[in-house]
């Protein structure tokens, strides 16, 4: 186990709090500001979403399409700001994908937590989303290196294992990646038939 400790930074910030008017409101631009967060509130409508770096938002009157961004897609970090444990208010929050909570009436306490665990679990949300979307683009190439191979077999009267060379020397003789040079072979055979049907 590392000794290492951080103490986090929000200095510079700007958070959204999406809330009515309320000493909520208040209470809580006074701790940000002690955290040297500038904070901007607004209701019902979220503004300028993009200026903002962090978002609290209430978890009691929030409805659906409040966000100008699909449910659990916040381009920031968010936390929930939690009165009524409703289960259907509750299971509204966690669909908007809040990285954390506080609970109402905020106190004199707790928004450094908050924002540590929001920051720190957006960060996380963020890298999974990004190694997925870089498995799916993988998975499609790997499908395409296939399909040249398969090309090449039939082309070159191969079994699959010399087409999948004669792919691998191709692509370095031309210093490509052997994706970028299964592109070209695949692209090339569809070429003529879209001219054809021109």
């Amino acid at each position: 186990m590392s000794d290492r400790h951080f103490t986090p930074n929000f200095e510079g910030c700007r958070a959204l709090v999406l809330h009515r008017p309320h000493e909520l409101v208040e209470a809580l631009s006074r701790q940000l500001r002690q955290l040297g967060v500038t904070t901007l509130a607004s209701w019902p409508e979220i503004g300028d979403a993009a200026a903002s770096d962090l978002l609290f938002f209430d978890a009691d009157m929030g409805f659906d399409g409040q966000f100008p961004w699909p449910e659990g897609m916040a381009p920031m970090p968010t936390i929930a700001l939690i009165g009524s444990e409703a289960p259907g208010r509750l299971a509204w929050a966690i669909r908007q994908g809040a990285d954390a909570h506080l609970l109402k009436p905020v106190g004199s306490g707790g928004v450094f937590a908050a924002l540590v665990i929001a920051s720190e679990g957006f960060a996380r949300r963020s890298a999974m989303r990004a190694e997925l979307e870089g498995l799916r683009t993988r998975l499609g190439k790997r499908q395409l290196v296939a399909e040249a191979t398969a090309c090449l077999m039939v082309q070159n009267n191969l079994p699959a294992t010399a087409a999948y060379d004669l792919l691998r020397r191709r692509a370095m003789e031309a210093q490509l990646t052997i994706e970028a040079m299964a592109e070209r072979i695949t692209g090339a055979l569809r070429a003529p038939n879209v001219r054809d049907r021109a």
